[in-house]
């Protein structure tokens, strides 16, 4: 087919429309939320067996995605294409489980031939659809419409906004029994144990702080002493402590340059004249996933870490979570 030249500025225009289109799709979705939802909710949570996903072309891709949320979040759940179905996965699915099939029309052949043999066997169905009146909604022991006013398609025939309304009560959908099943931080790590996210989760600051690169300066020091020290370990701050490796301060690149504007003779002055007193630091107990979205919070570049008893033993900067995550990935 012969190409149609657009500028710059035209195809913006095309995309700007299209995401516009769906977050009317997404408003539409929101309001359409009731009670069907939560007694979806409440009969997935109380579900003894796993949620079985069923869907056919672009719903079918909507419900691999939904399933794996799903199943990462705590509730089990996975695919089932309709047509192998029909051939023989039909047999996966036990009297325990139970069926969300997806399908914008609520009309496909392939969903409707499955579904008697399901009910005849008194497993549950739940359905989304854009049409309350189809077969699939009418089959359904609980019905979720899901009806947006227009696709982004601008023939109004490829699937964009249905679908990504659709993925968007899917996600609602898991997000809800996360909470209503009470699935914690510490649960992810159980269904995430090969990824960066499970590492965070189940590591601490004591496990990925920096020991040997541990910038330390005694309160006796000047600044020069903490430069020289700071240097050394090629970190942006340096930890001020007593005889006893209490933490009393801390000093920063950015502390030298705002006593820089105040006076001329900061290489020789005394590192207490200068330094940030009371300091935030990090404790060794806490989660390294913890610790990483109070450096985001914070927007800090680093921090002390220190014991039970407020004794520096280490140093955490952004660093030590790129480079964590970096090694974790790796393995």
């Amino acid at each position: 087919m012969p190409q149609v030249r657009y500028s710059q500025k035209e195809v913006l225009n095309i995309a700007k429309k299209v995401i516009e289109a769906e977050e009317c799709a997404l408003k539409t979705a929101r309001q359409q939320l009731n009670a069907y939802f939560v007694k979806a909710v409440k009969t997935i949570a109380a579900c003894k067996g796993r949620l079985i996903i069923a869907g056919i072309g672009k719903s079918g891709h909507i419900g691999r995605k939904i399933s794996a949320t799903l199943a990462s979040t705590g509730t089990p759940s996975f695919f089932v294409h309709p047509t192998e179905a029909l051939h023989g996965d039909l047999g996966m699915i036990t009297k325990d489980d139970m069926v969300l099939a997806l399908s914008y029309s609520g009309q496909t052949e392939e969903i409707s031939k499955i579904l008697n043999p399901l009910k005849k066997e008194k497993i549950k169905i739940i359905s989304f659809t854009g049409n309350k009146n189809s077969n699939l909604a009418k089959m359904s022991d609980i019905h979720i419409e899901i009806n947006i006013n227009k696709e982004a398609c601008p023939y109004n025939l490829a699937p964009t906004s249905s679908t990504t309304a659709m993925l968007a009560i899917g996600d609602a959908l898991a997000i809800a029994l996360m909470k209503v099943k009470n699935f914690k931080e510490e649960d992810f790590a159980v269904f995430h144990p090969g990824g960066s996210l499970g590492k965070l989760l189940t590591q601490h600051v004591r496990d990925i702080m920096f020991k040997n690169k541990n910038p330390v300066v005694p309160q006796t020091a000047t600044v020069q002493d903490a430069l020289l020290v700071m240097t050394k370990n090629k970190s942006g701050a340096a930890s001020i402590v007593d005889k006893n490796g209490k933490l009393k301060g801390y000093f920063t690149d950015g502390d030298l340059r705002r006593s820089l504007q105040k006076r001329r003779d900061v290489l020789s002055a005394k590192i207490t004249e200068v330094m940030t007193k009371n300091p935030f630091a990090f404790t060794d107990n806490i989660k390294a996933i913890a610790a990483a979205k109070i450096i985001n919070d914070r927007k800090i570049d680093n921090a002390p870490v220190i014991d039970a008893k407020g004794k520096v033993i280490g140093f955490l900067d952004k660093d030590n979570l790129i480079e964590f995550i970096a090694l974790t990935d790796k393995k």
